[in-house]
């Protein structure tokens, strides 16, 4: 058992691996892959493994692309701007290692919470889901009133969220894939190869750690986000953020770290209260419907190990990315991403997610070019979810 077990955690950090390096292929895709082969003769207690050490590599990895390429997940689009403000000044590695560092730190944050964690939330679910879209209602004002350009912010907070609710009415498999990777992703890029981006050669320096103002960041704001609709880690170290004042490089620590957190704590809430917040959480909750304790001690010892696996390959993978990336083409790999996408896109969710695609990348284009944080296009979940609770 143990050797299965251990090759199943070695799978899902190589799979985790791939999804985190390639834009387009998120960790929900290959989810969704297994679900639909789940005749295959495989024990699900690997199958969770799995999946869990594909999650928790991915929030490593996926701030490699988002950094160095400018190719964000839906988790990671806070991290571009003081990411790529370092990379322009040869330092890319720099906030590589600040967000690997704060996913670390997410690893051991989890298992000391974990337990308590599932009692707390327990007792306080069945008040908090009385008032969720009034506090998603808030969170959302808050955010909003922290800009500078507050109507603009509102404006395309509720232009993407009219697109996101309009999609719920489709009949498209995968939704979210066109939408979001439209609105940060594809759109991001073709805003860099319209500024002919180039990145300058990087240096190997290593940046002076902070940790104390992330952690306490974090602990306020990740475990609000991991079982509220609508918010992920972006929203998290955001609303984290707004407690500690974080400069930018601790702020990059405070996103590896809600990164990791809010994965790692949608599972404890799947466990507390059988709601779902993650596509990962998703699929354990459809393998074991019967969510007994015992899964979730096999599932830290999973998280532990893939985590710290995870760290040094991504300080080793970020390393190599940094040498190498002002040698490539930037316009090249961009077209090359793109393509990507759109072959993901149309082989996952067909001509209509395609549609989607297309409408939500002129969509986030347009909500760019006002220079308010990207955030505020997650209006396309979170505005869905209000009108679901209230409606």
């Amino acid at each position: 058992m143990l050797i299965e077990i251990t090759f199943a955690i070695i799978i899902g950090i190589l799979a985790g691996t791939l999804t985190g390096l390639t834009p387009g292929i998120h960790i929900n895709l290959i989810g969704a892959l297994l679900l639909s082969t789940f005749l295959l003769p495989i024990n699900s207690l690997y199958l969770i493994i799995f999946i869990i050490s594909m999650s928790i590599t991915h929030t490593f990895i996926d701030f490699i692309p988002s950094i160095i390429l400018g190719c964000p997940d839906t988790d990671t689009e806070l991290g571009i701007l003081p990411g790529h403000k370092l990379l322009q000044n040869r330092k890319g590695y720099e906030a590589i290692i600040l967000t690997t560092y704060g996913s670390l730190i997410a690893i051991f944050i989890i298992t000391i919470i974990a337990f308590p964690s599932l009692f707390l939330i327990k007792k306080a679910y069945p008040f908090l889901e009385k008032i969720i879209p009034y506090f998603l209602i808030l969170i959302s004002i808050i955010l909003i009133s922290t800009e500078r350009k507050k109507l603009t912010a509102l404006k395309i907070f509720l232009l993407t969220g009219f697109l996101g609710y309009s999609i719920t009415f489709l009949e498209i498999n995968q939704p979210l894939l066109p939408l979001l990777t439209g609105l940060f992703g594809s759109s991001i890029i073709i805003q860099s190869i319209k500024n002919k981006t180039k990145i300058p050669e990087q240096t190997i320096t290593k940046p002076f750690l902070k940790f104390k103002k992330p952690i306490l960041a974090s602990l306020c704001a990740a475990p609000l986000c991991s079982f509220l609709p609508g918010l992920g880690s972006g929203q998290a170290g955001l609303i984290g953020n707004l407690f500690t004042k974080n400069n930018p490089k601790e702020f990059l620590t405070l996103l590896g770290i809600t990164n990791t957190l809010v994965m790692s704590f949608s599972i404890v809430t799947l466990f507390a209260i059988e709601k779902t917040r993650t596509g990962s959480a998703a699929f354990i909750g459809e393998i074991i419907p019967s969510l007994d304790t015992k899964y979730l001690i096999l599932i830290l010892f999973a998280v532990v190990i893939s985590g710290i696996a995870s760290f040094y390959l991504t300080i080793y993978l970020g390393k190599i990315v940094s040498l190498n990336v002002s040698r490539i083409n930037y316009k090249i790999l961009a077209f090359t991403t793109l393509g990507i996408l759109v072959l993901v896109i149309g082989l996952v969710s067909g001509w209509l997610g395609l549609g989607v695609f297309v409408i939500s990348t002129v969509t986030g284009l347009y909500a760019l070019q006002f220079r308010v944080r990207r955030t505020n296009m997650m209006g396309a979940l979170m505005v869905p979810s209000v009108v679901f609770y209230l409606f």
